[in-house]
C-alpha cells in the first residue's frame, strides 16, 4: 500500500476527484492549504497599490492506494492537476508515501493486529 498526497489548485479540485472516481477511487481525505513553491507567491494590485501575497491556497488530495493501482491513479491526478497544455509553475507536486501499517479506530478487536 501507498498513500499518494496531491498538493494542486483548488480549481483543479473537481477534475482530479472525476478522474480518481474513474479508477474507483472513492475514498480520499482533502484539506485546505496555504504555500508556495518556486514561484514565491503572486504580487497582486488593490486600489492602485502593489502587494505581495506570500501564501498561496492549495487544496491537498490523500489517497490510499494499491501498488497495483498507483501509476494510474498519479497519471489521473497529473493529466487533471495541469493548467494549459503543458503546466505551469504552481500547478502542485505529488508525493507517493510508504504505509507501514493501518489501523481501524472503529474496529471491534481490541487486540492489536498489524496488516491491511
Amino acid at each position: 500500500m501507498r498513500v499518494v498526497v496531491a498538493i494542486i489548485q483548488p480549481t483543479k479540485l473537481s477534475n482530479v476527484r472525476d478522474a480518481l472516481r474513474e479508477l474507483d477511487v472513492e475514498d480520499m481525505t482533502i484539506c485546505d492549504a496555504m504555500g508556495y513553491g518556486r514561484q514565491r507567491g503572486q504580487s497582486a494590485l488593490f486600489r492602485g497599490n502593489e502587494y505581495k501575497v506570500d501564501l498561496l491556497r492549495k487544496v491537498v488530495v490523500e489517497i490510499m492506494v494499491h501498488e497495483d493501482q498507483l501509476e494510474h491513479v498519479i497519471d489521473a491526478i497529473t493529466r487533471q492537476a495541469l493548467t494549459g497544455s503543458a503546466g505551469q509553475i504552481g500547478d502542485g507536486k505529488i508525493f507517493v508515501l510508504p504505509v507501514a501499517d493501518v489501523i481501524d479506530i472503529a474496529d471491534d478487536h481490541p487486540e492489536y493486529e498489524p496488516g491491511w
